[in-house]
């Protein structure tokens, strides 16, 4: 062993020597690192075997490697070298990804490299390398070394003196001349994006020493390489025959949190341009979405917004807005909300979905759970996972109110801040969110506001860009045409006309139109200034609020969004034309005081559009005047008023009992009412 050691040890400097190399190792030098990342690719062209013997022997061999990157280091830097006990070498980029799923016995002690999502991560804590007992008989100091592998301390047998001899308990361990190291656990999961239907997703766990600590948060997708190891289980004090892997890691590398990571060549680089020179790409998009459902022309509109989404911006006072585009459905059963929003989640180029049933707080946003060694570990949620892609949540008015609550930062912040347990974190959530409901009354009633016929806050709802009415109203024509779509969908088992655009090259196209940002030109906003404008100065006509600021920010993310689905680097007036139609059409459906009919944005952004307001004022004015005039508003008094100033017997009898429920106005005896 001693003879293969010198020569191999001499080869693998000979490794370092080389100019890329010892430049990287001379700027590791002047950034204060203690690793070089080392290319598996250039190891494999120097000496191939060697490369060969490292994924079947890392254990053996790594220690080489490190030892001959510290050798190199001490020419290139001796000062930064002499601050330094150990120098790594970082081996990165081995030529096969193993899959989670694919981790078997057969890897054990060897090289692996893994593509996964970090899904929680322990706090850092000290771990020994170099332990110094002290001998409480003759105080002699004694050095073990530990195996960083296992957990247990080593202990020395007895005392070195000569004349001491000391064995047992009687030696004391000096943590101030002991050397540690930090370690971190850190949990692996598939990508939801690679589980398979119907499968509950494998996890690893990962050990991070010295400078890997801390690169890698909940929600990041990670490669990491590692020696694959196993620690014995037990059952209380009996050692049982089975083992539990994990992962010593060697190097991590972040992987781009962008979709656009999708690899893609030449060719198909050129196909997708070819596509985007076709002036009807709009049209082919939203036919490929979801071909198995018939119509819903708008609907997919704003599907194809949601998935390319618009420019991210942040300003230099640190005020970040967001590009992503958020969009809701309500309809009522059986208009194909749930089939839409899967087939979202699958093109997608990172797409998860949940049901809101079934979502709570932590499982949406991240929790902090307790370790069995005692400690606590952050654990990404649904958001966190899929941050750069899209989540979809159906039933998101089935969600308990305080699940939902959490939900609202992550819409509006794009971020997740966790303060539990002692641990203070915020994670990325940069998620557009689709999300589907159903009429709180079982079907969409259109005499009552938008806010009464969904079970969900104005705070939720004033943060989606677009939302869209589904209703079910029989229409011979058009019943007759979605009859004859789904009878030739089941027949065949595919719809009648097939998709321009295949699901896995649109996949691919979206995830490659999302590397452009388009720029807005002078003539684009103009456009969208001018629509703001004119739907401002309906307020001198109805005295309602049409629009606000937030639908504009809207309006520049979707016509953004359009540019993109052409690949074009600017954003053309056509764009802003045809967003405009879609926030029309969005508006026309939601934002409209339907006692009036006149367009009124107060109808999801305050739920009390402008008619409920002036009633609320008008009752409140009466019962505060009453009040002051006889101590208390008897309800007779107030209705005799209110009848007089054109309010029905109902409306007062709801709008009473609304005050009161908000605490605007409370009882002090039966028929009396005073302002709070």
């Amino acid at each position: 062993m001693g003879e293969e050691k010198i020569p191999l040890e001499e080869r693998m400097q000979g490794f370092f020597k080389a100019d890329k190399y010892r430049s990287l190792i001379s700027a590791a030098a002047t950034r204060r690192e203690r690793s070089v990342s080392v290319d598996f690719g250039d190891l494999v062209s120097f000496d191939e075997a060697f490369s060969l013997d490292l994924v079947n022997d890392p254990s053996r061999l790594l220690p080489l490697l490190d030892k001959a990157a510290y050798r190199q280091l001490q020419v290139e830097a001796p000062e930064h070298a002499s601050s330094l006990e150990d120098f790594y070498a970082r081996v990165t980029n081995l030529p096969i990804i193993t899959s989670l799923r694919e981790v078997r016995a057969s890897n054990l002690g060897r090289l692996i490299m893994l593509d996964a999502i970090v899904v929680r991560a322990s706090v850092v804590k000290p771990m020994l390398k170099k332990a110094v007992f002290k001998c409480a008989v003759c105080g002699a100091p004694i050095e073990v070394k530990q195996d960083t592998r296992i957990r247990i301390m080593k202990r020395p047998d007895r005392c070195p003196n000569p004349s001491c001899r000391a064995r047992g308990k009687s030696f004391q361990l000096d943590e101030e001349a002991s050397t540690f190291i930090d370690l971190q656990g850190i949990g692996l999961q598939e990508k939801p994006e690679d589980l398979p239907a119907g499968q509950l997703p494998r996890m690893l766990e990962i050990r991070l020493t010295e400078d890997l600590v801390d690169r890698a948060r909940p929600g990041d997708r990670v490669y990491v390489t590692g020696i694959l190891s196993s620690v014995q289980e037990r059952m209380g004090e009996a050692a049982l025959r089975t083992f539990r892997p994990y992962l010593e890691a060697v190097s991590l590398e972040t992987a781009s949190k962008e979709p656009e990571a999708l690899t893609t060549t030449a060719d198909e680089e050129k196909k997708f341009r070819q596509m985007a020179s076709s002036p009807f790409i709009h049209r082919q998009i939203i036919e490929s979405i979801a071909p198995s459902i018939y119509g819903l022309e708008d609907v997919k509109e704003a599907v194809m917004y949601l998935l390319l989404g618009g420019n991210t911006k942040e300003f230099p006072d640190g005020v970040r807005v967001r590009g992503d585009v958020n969009v809701l459905l309500v309809g009522d059963p059986g208009t194909a909300k749930s089939v839409l929003l899967q087939n979202v989640s699958k093109i997608s180029p990172r797409g998860l979905y949940t049901s809101g049933r079934g979502s709570t707080a932590a499982g949406l946003t991240a929790a902090v759970m307790r370790e069995k060694a005692g400690g606590m570990v952050l654990e990404a949620g649904a958001m966190v996972l899929a941050d750069r892609g899209v989540c979809c949540i159906d039933e998101i008015d089935k969600m308990r109110p305080e699940d939902r609550v959490a939900i609202h930062e992550a819409m509006a912040q794009q971020t997740v801040s966790v303060a539990k347990g002692g641990i203070v974190a915020t994670l990325n959530a940069r998620t557009a969110v689709m999300a589907a409901a159903n009429p709180s009354l079982g079907r969409y009633d259109s005499f009552r506001t938008f806010p009464e016929n969904v079970n969900l806050p104005v705070t939720i709802l004033s943060r989606f860009d677009l939302i869209f009415i589904l209703k079910d109203v029989p229409d011979a024509e058009q019943d007759r045409k979605i009859s004859d779509h789904i009878l030739s969908l089941h027949s065949t088992g595919a719809p009648s006309i097939s998709p321009p655009i295949p699901p896995d090259v649109l996949r691919k196209y979206v995830s490659y139109a999302k590397r452009i940002r388009p720029e807005m030109t002078p003539e684009t906003m103009k456009v969208l200034e001018n629509f703001f404008l004119a739907t401002r100065a309906v307020y001198d006509q109805t005295s309602t609020v049409t629009i606000t600021a937030r639908q504009l920010e809207s309006l520049i993310r979707l016509t953004e969004a359009r540019a993109r689905a052409a690949l074009r680097e600017t954003v053309a007036p056509e764009d802003a034309g045809a967003v405009v139609m879609l926030m029309k059409k969005s508006l026309s459906q939601v934002g409209v005081d339907v006692e009036t009919g006149r367009p009124d944005i107060d109808a999801i952004m305050t739920g009390k559009p402008g008619s409920v307001r002036e009633k609320l004022r008008a009752v409140i004015d009466v019962v505060k005047r009453l009040s002051e005039e006889r101590g208390v508003a008897e309800e007779e008094a107030v209705k005799r008023d209110l009848l007089e100033q054109g309010l029905t017997d109902a409306d007062i009898d709801r709008i009473l009992r609304k005050l009161i429920s908000e605490g605007t106005l409370y009882s002090p005896r039966p028929g009396a009412y005073k302002l709070t």
